[in-house]
């Protein structure tokens, strides 16, 4: 039998009400905190074994009643089911195929066998924090961990959104500090020597396209030869190439994948993986589609450029012209050699059979470049800054810059353009003529 507590009169509608429970000898509390997605009024329950704890607890849900942060009403999420429903049905149907992947990453290789586990409204800034911290000791870089955390941090977000967390803790995690890398583009002695020796390499030109026009790899790659204007020497960047992963086509990929899951961790001192050794699969994996008979989707394909402003249309210097018309000739040989087995994909950079050039395939030749022309290692994405700081050496305005590099915003210059010794001669030059000259 049920016995309230004593009131001095009758509590408004929405108020709370509390009473005590001799069948299980506790306090109970119901308060209205909204209403239900059906129109019903969203009346929640707690139950203590103290009237006090029952009077805070309702005072807490009247706080996020007010203030709009109340939880919504069914069974709590894991963080581990809350962060599959995002990825996979919130963020895979919204964003690019890269940066899906990088989110893939951090949710299924580090968050959930972190921190899976936690209710997602009991979750804390400190099981963050302890997670950046563990991840970092195991060997990666800070940079993981930042990625680790800005994923957590867009995902809890959405949750707090939705009503699912009053507060998103991740906005309160503090992950590690990274030290910003030092960027230097190859210098103009360096340019010339790789210039030189692709000139002599098959796709040579490729590269010349990459330090002269700062194209990114995919939009090179991609690049098809009805994006030359022969007219008007301008080169059309539409589409980009990109490698992406495997899709099962069977019914049950955990058992088509079966033979190549990873049941138990790596061995101290492996050398078989120069990056930090992968966890073994988890108990339900559908990784390992590349295996899989019926796979598809994956390989190259080809995709739209990064941004509304990597479309764009680049007037070619003469001498690029021609060095693209001298590889048209080239490959035109190639196709006569390759009779029928050439594939006729109207690329204007491919293997020898007519095949896109695979990104992998194109580092290996990037490196063997550097190697030849006897010039330090340096990324291939360095020969896009290199390109940008020669429009900065070379005073091109903004506008233009913006228009040639396919930013959609200027201030990507304080990331791609660098001072260059170039540049500190010039203007020590610009201020001795300013100061003494004439003196």
């Amino acid at each position: 039998m049920a016995r309230k507590r004593r009131d001095e009169g009758r509590a408004p509608n929405g108020a709370g009400s509390i009473y005590y429970s001799e069948a299980d000898g506790k306090w109970h509390g119901r308060i209205t905190v909204g209403v239900r997605d059906d129109g019903r009024p969203d009346r929640r329950h707690v139950k203590r074994k103290t009237e006090g704890e029952v009077v805070d607890a309702l005072q807490e849900l009247e706080q996020q009643r007010r203030a709009g942060t109340v939880r919504k009403p069914g069974k709590p999420w894991t963080v581990e089911a809350w962060l599959k429903h995002w990825v996979e049905n919130i963020a895979a149907p919204s964003i690019r195929y890269k940066a899906l992947e990088g989110y893939r990453t951090a949710v299924y290789r580090h968050l959930i066998p972190g921190i899976g586990a936690h209710r997602l409204d009991k979750i804390r800034p400190e099981h963050f924090e302890k997670l950046y911290t563990k991840l970092t000791k195991s060997g990666l870089k800070p940079a993981t961990a930042h990625q680790v955390h800005r994923t957590a941090r867009t995902a809890l977000g959405e949750a707090e959104k939705r009503g699912h967390l009053g507060r998103n803790p991740v906005s309160l995690a503090k992950p590690p500090r990274i030290e910003e890398e030092e960027i230097e583009p190859i210098d103009s002695d360096d340019v010339k020597r790789i210039l030189r020796a692709a000139l002599h390499r098959r796709n040579g030109v490729r590269f010349v396209i990459a330090l002269a026009l700062g194209c990114r790899q995919g939009e090179a790659l991609g690049l098809k030869w009805d994006n030359l204007n022969e007219q008007n020497r301008t080169l059309r960047i539409r589409k980009a190439l990109q490698r992406q992963k495997w899709q099962h086509g069977c019914t049950d990929p955990h058992t088509c994948g079966a033979k190549y899951h990873k049941t138990e961790p790596c061995k101290d001192g492996c050398k078989q993986h120069t990056r930090p050794c992968p966890p073994p699969c988890p108990p339900d994996c559908t990784e390992h589609a590349r295996n899989c008979p019926q796979r598809h989707g994956g390989g190259l394909v080809e995709v739209d450029v990064k941004s509304r402003a990597g479309r764009r249309l680049i007037g070619l210097p003469d001498q690029l012209f021609e060095l693209l018309q001298r590889h048209r000739d080239q490959q035109e040989a190639e196709r006569q050699h390759a009779g029928s087995e050439w594939h006729d994909s109207g690329r204007i950079f491919t293997q020898p059979n007519g095949k896109a050039l695979d990104p992998r395939r194109d580092y290996a030749e990037w490196h063997a470049l550097l190697a030849e022309a006897g010039v330090a290692e340096a990324r291939l994405h360095d020969a896009r800054h290199t390109a940008a700081t020669v429009l900065l050496i070379l005073g091109v305005p903004d506008r233009t810059v913006m228009e040639v590099m396919g930013w959609s915003s200027v201030t990507m210059k304080h990331r791609y353009m660098h001072v260059t010794e170039t540049v500190r001669r010039d203007v020590a030059e610009r201020l001795n003529s300013y100061f003494w000259e004439g003196n």
